[in-house]
């Protein structure tokens, strides 16, 4: 153990001193390896903290939940255009659906039903907020899309089945409209000459990157029976929102959900489906195989980065082997055995190009810092990713001297100290 000490501490110093004496070679070797990393790393690190931002508001969208609307959320699922013209022609989903679907049904765990109206205007006295999402919801909303109140309450069975004049406000609006969210609870807004009372906050959300996802910050949720003394329901944007039962896979949940639409729509066999069912698990699955496609990018332009850096350390090798000729000859004259030789000149090796990763590393914390503002999240470089990093150099260093190392420990002690 002392041993391997030994060579490790002269190793790392021999490498060192290397690098001092010639700054200019070892910069420019170093560089494609920096590069390289910089490459890799900075990709998957703005990748991965991108792919995290945006699965959590997809996770945000319900556990095992699929939202039954007239459109499809993506692509169409037989590929090609956005067949928006045969969508646009399918019924809008219905408030009665809601107790059919319940009564035909055994693996929904919770229904609701929900409506939106975008951009619109409230007022609380002098002071007004434009652009404001206003939804209307059925009782298990929150069973599905569960959120905290801050301040406040949320909106009780009674608001629902009586329609009350009642709302919950989303932390960012009642900020806006009363300097401080905790000074909205009993207050008043004005929806279309509809007054609301604000019975509840709700608690900071935060930044989504997810365009489709609930912004709960700057939104008023009501009651369904109330939204619709404001605004009329078929130019509300109505959804269903089923949630699943634990037991039941995401895959059976969405086939029953679908032989029963199509019953309760009356559908012959041969008929298409009227309807779309947009799964959150589908989304999330789009989303990661869109991800795992960028990361093969930054993967490749990494690489090619990489060889150059490798064949730069291998010539600093080739180099430091030719000027330690007689250095090697008198270590094995003296008893050095050739495996000995190899590991020094192999963990140079590695050591080197460890150093270049982690400057390429330094460069990407640097970048997750600046990307941070303007992303609207943190981008953070995770354990995983630094392992990877030193994974990555150690391969790249002991393949880029390998060939020299090996030459190195094959010398003849005698030709190598009569070199000099």
């Amino acid at each position: 153990m002392l041993k391997t000490l030994q060579i490790l501490t002269a190793t790392f110093g021999l490498a060192w001193q290397e690098l001092r004496n010639n700054k200019l070679r070892t910069f420019l070797s170093l560089f494609g390896v920096t590069i390289g990393i910089f490459c890799i790393i900075g990709v998957l690190t703005t990748v991965d903290s991108l792919e995290r931002n945006i699965q959590d508001g997809v996770k945000s969208l319900g556990t095992n939940t699929i939202y039954i609307d007239k459109w499809q959320f993506g692509p169409d699922e037989e590929g090609g255009e956005y067949p928006w013209w045969k969508y646009v022609k399918r019924p809008e989903p219905k408030y009665e659906e809601l107790r059919l679907i319940r009564a035909k049904t055994n693996t929904v765990l919770n229904l609701a039903f929900t409506l939106n109206a975008g951009g619109q205007n409230v007022v609380h006295e002098k002071d007004m907020i434009q652009g404001v999402n206003i939804f209307g919801v059925t009782e298990e909303f929150n069973s599905i899309q569960p959120f905290e109140i801050q301040y406040g309450r949320y909106l009780t069975g009674s608001d629902m089945d009586h329609g009350s004049a009642n709302g919950v406000i989303g932390y960012d609006n009642a900020t806006k409209l009363f300097g401080s969210a905790e000074y909205a609870v009993g207050q008043s807004v004005t929806i279309r000459n509809k007054r609301v009372n604000i019975v509840g906050v709700i608690e900071k959300q935060g930044k989504s990157l997810l365009i489709s996802g609930w912004n709960f910050d700057d939104c008023i949720i009501l009651p369904y029976r109330f939204f619709r003394t404001i605004y009329e329901e078929k130019y509300s944007r109505p959804q269903i929102m089923a949630q699943g039962k634990p037991n039941i896979s995401p895959e059976a949940f969405k086939d029953e959900l679908k032989a029963t639409l199509r019953a309760i729509r009356r559908l012959s066999p041969n008929e298409e489906d009227n309807f779309a069912l947009n799964a959150v698990n589908d989304i999330s699955e789009a989303f990661t195989k869109l991800f795992s496609s960028i990361k093969l990018g930054g993967w490749l332009i990494g690489l090619l980065s990489l060889v150059v850096g490798a064949f730069g350390i291998a010539n600093i090798m080739f180099v430091t082997v030719r000027e330690r000729t007689p250095v090697i000859g008198l270590k094995k004259a003296i008893g050095a055995k050739a495996r000995t030789i190899l590991s020094e000149f192999l963990l140079e090796s590695a050591f080197i190009c460890i150093i270049g990763g982690a400057i390429g590393l330094v460069l990407v914390f640097i970048l997750a810092q600046i990307l941070s503002g303007p992303l609207n999240f943190t981008v953070h470089i995770s354990y995983n990713i630094m392992a990877l990093t030193v994974t990555i150099c150690i391969v790249i260093g002991i393949a880029a001297g390998i060939i020299p190392a090996t030459i190195a420990a094959r010398m003849d002690p005698v030709v190598a100290i009569r070199s000099k």
